[in-house]
């Protein structure tokens, strides 16, 4: 056994994991995994077939990680990477001698000098590999995984965009071998560079095995039943043959085919550099965020557009070398986001950290071995298509053209095969879309990433308000997070800025639970915002709330949001409310959830409100509710405020409309119609006093007996209450003709 590292520990050691492989990405690009080793190999007169079977030994010898699981864990993962990456930064340093060997015994012994060193180097770094996969599965807290990948892949881009720079400006200058000579060597040193800052990472420590029980058994078998183990395996797979042999190859293809010297084929990389810098953030806060398994479909389904563009990039002319760095740099986002999504895969959710050990050893073998076959693949591939030239539905044809319709087809076949792979997330590839197709996107995106840079509460509150206004998904982590924040002004415009942004299952969670919390101001705003949601799983916290809630304020706004979600099966609770409260607030509460779903058996309850109501503002709500119980609350409003700039033109252009109507049942030049006419005439000359008695007069002579029985017992209650106020209660007025413009039936008053 032995004693893992703490979080703190781990997480103080990953800047010296990111230092040490933003070092080791200038040796990788400058030595075996770059172009320049392509081109190198090409320089020297080698073939398709012979570069491929070089290139293929690099991963063939990853097969023997299957023996060599148990010797490094007993060993330790760190000390066996510092030994054995030593060794391969050793073993690279011979590719030196390759002129002299060239110029002293020939181009065959050349082969045979490379092989063996290509050979040696393969051997040192699958043991140094095989330690490093659980090594790094164990100092990468989970928690940070698609964090610590971004930042690592930044980093690293940023020294192979350096890197690659250099080789391009190198290659230009030089002729001959000579510039490949001086990019090894610089390979070389930064490949010791990066041994001696991964000495830093804790972590890796010898495995004892613990005497007192049984001796472990290996989970090779494990792993290889593990039904979701082997989807992955068969997924990298499909990846793997789609594009190392393109990748092997593309810098011959952009050779030979699209006629760019060897500096500017190398300089392409900076543009697969440049994508994958400028997404990586985004990439590994994607993967923590919805999961690895959207994000590496996602990078399938982009790297397999990138054929298409590469067909098509013979013939282009001048156009050529900007296509080209537009397609690279495509390149390099449709790669990240399959690097980021598939090693959270593979390290939280395929690989049990318990089985390390042997689960890494099966996928490092595995991958080694496809690998390798994929190389010698594509280099006969091309070796046996040398000659195909001409075209097909206007496709041009040449021998690349097999790898890139390869390089289109097995990705889309990794996305079937992947797409149910376990995964801590249930999201999928049309809902992760989704995501960015709802709300603002862009505005979200600014949002979230100015929410954690805020720094003063004034700050955070702005930006809290623009996270509502994005009606993002994006914003959701965000939302929430600011919901739990210790600053009372940024809860409260959390509550808010969730209830403008729109129904959301965890939102709604999470404003319940502010509802039923003993801050009575935050519930309060959450009774409003459940509301606001317009969401019916907001009912049964906001019921929970209108009957148990201690606090008044609450339970009125948990009253009004019922209200406004429709809830008829709180009806009798307001009834009973309005028929028993005392309270003001609660009583107002009452009056708008039974007006706002027309419970007409309230009318009497709420005229008698409407009555006893003891301040101006009340009484106008009041009336509201009444009016609503008519119908058509907007034109109640609209005359309201009309009123409230200029109450008699506004009440005689009201009469007038209701004559107009009215006369379809009685004619023009009857006696009512009369009435109407000369109460409207005497409210346009601003005598309100004197037209509203008249008014009050005439309500009392309509007929109710037609009438639905709310509708006869507002009016009769407006006349009466006009009659006894005047003109100091001008809600009786407008509350008596919004009821007999919109709920009177035309039909009745032909009698009178």
């Amino acid at each position: 056994m032995h004693s893992e590292p703490t979080t703190v520990d781990k997480l103080r050691g990953l800047p010296w994991s990111i230092a040490s492989n933003a070092a080791q990405s200038v040796y990788l690009q400058l030595t075996f995994f770059g172009s320049v080793f392509v081109l190198f190999l090409n320089s020297l007169g080698l073939d398709n077939v012979q570069i491929g079977f070089l290139l293929s030994l690099l991963p063939f010898t990853g097969i023997l990680s299957l023996a060599l699981a148990p010797a490094i864990a007993r060993v330790g993962y760190k000390r066996t990477w510092l030994t054995f990456f030593g060794l391969r930064t050793f073993v690279t340093a011979f590719l030196l001698f390759t002129p002299f060997v060239v110029a002293r015994f020939g181009e065959e012994a050349a082969m045979g000098f490379l092989t063996a060193v290509v050979l040696v180097y393969a051997l040192v770094r699958t043991v140094g590999v095989s330690a490093g996969f659980p090594w790094i599965q164990e100092y990468v807290p989970n928690s940070v995984r698609g964090k610590y990948t971004a930042s690592n892949n930044f980093y690293s881009t940023i020294a192979g965009f350096i890197a690659v720079t250099t080789a391009s400006l190198v290659l230009a200058r030089t002729v001959g071998l000579t510039g490949y000579m001086v990019l090894i060597a610089i390979g070389v040193l930064f490949g010791f560079i990066s041994v001696a800052l991964a000495a830093r990472i804790p972590g890796g420590a010898p495995v004892k095995p613990d005497t007192s029980q049984p001796a472990p058994q290996r989970n090779i078998k494990d792993a290889l039943r593990d039904s979701h183990m082997l989807r992955y395996l068969a997924g990298v797979s499909l990846f793997t043959l789609a594009t190392v042999p393109l990748g092997a190859f593309l810098p011959l293809f952009m050779q030979d085919q699209v006629g760019l010297p060897a500096s500017q084929v190398v300089l392409l990389q900076t543009g697969a550099m440049v994508g994958a810098l400028v997404s990586s953030y985004f990439w590994g806060w994607a993967s923590d965020r919805y999961g690895g398994r959207p994000v590496t479909l996602y990078g399938l389904a982009f790297r397999a557009l990138l054929p298409v563009f590469w067909m098509l990039l013979p013939g282009m002319g001048s156009a050529v070398l900007p296509a080209a760095n537009a397609i690279a740099v495509f390149q390099g986002f449709a790669d990240v986001g399959w690097q980021v999504g598939a090693t959270r895969l593979l390290y939280v959710s395929i690989v049990p950290p318990a089985k390390r050990d042997d689960y890494m050893a099966v996928y490092w073998a595995w991958v080694g071995l496809i690998s390798g076959f994929s190389q010698l693949f594509g280099g006969w591939l091309l070796t046996a298509t040398e000659n195909l030239a001409g075209t097909v539905a206007g496709i041009p044809l040449d021998p690349y053209t097999p790898l890139f319709l390869l390089g289109i087809v097995l990705p889309i076949a990794a996305i079937f095969v992947l797409r149910r792979i376990r995964d801590d997330t249930t999201i999928g590839m049309g809902g992760f879309a989704g995501i960015f197709l709802r709300g603002n996107p862009f505005l979200a995106l600014e949002a979230v990433v100015r929410f954690h840079l805020a720094k003063d509460e004034q700050t955070a509150v702005r930006v809290t308000e623009r996270l509502g206004a994005s009606k993002s998904p994006l914003t959701v982590e965000e939302l929430l997070a600011a919901l739990e924040d210790p600053r009372f002004n940024v809860r409260i415009e959390a509550v808010i800025a969730i209830a403008h942004h729109g129904p959301e299952p965890r939102l709604i969670d999470a404003v319940a639970e502010v509802l039923n919390g003993p801050e009575p101001a935050l519930s309060t705003i959450a009774a409003w915002a459940l509301g606001r949601m317009g969401d019916v799983r907001g009912l049964e916290p906001l019921r929970q709330a209108a009957h148990d809630s201690k606090y008044r304020s609450v339970r009125a706004h948990s009253m009004r949001s019922l209200g406004v979600l429709d809830d008829q099966e709180s009806v009798p609770l307001a009834l009973a409310g309005a028929a028993e409260e005392s309270d003001v607030g609660m009583l107002l509460a009452y009056a708008s959830m039974l007006g706002r779903l027309q419970v007409t058996e309230a009318t009497d309850r709420l005229l008698a409100l409407l009555a006893s109501s003891p301040s101006r503002s009340s009484r106008r709500e009041m009336a509201l509710a009444v009016a609503r119980l008519a119908g058509d609350e907007n034109n109640f409003v609209t005359l309201l405020s009309q009123c409230d700039q200029e109450a008699g033109t506004a009440l005689a252009q009201a009469l007038l409309a209701l004559r107009k109507r009215l006369g379809q049942g009685s004619g023009e030049g009857s006696a009512l119609s009369d009435a109407l006419e000369h109460c409207a005439r005497t409210l346009a000359r601003h005598e309100l006093a004197e037209g509203i008695a008249e008014l009050a007069e005439l309500l009392q002579t309509l007929p109710v007996e037609q009438q639905a029985p709310h509708v006869a017992a507002i009016v009769q209650e407006a006349a009466l209450r006009m009659q006894q106020h005047g003109i100091q209660r001008l809600e009786y007025p407008i509350l008596a003709l919004h009821t007999l413009t919109v709920a009177w039936q035309v039909g009745a008053p032909a009698s009178a």
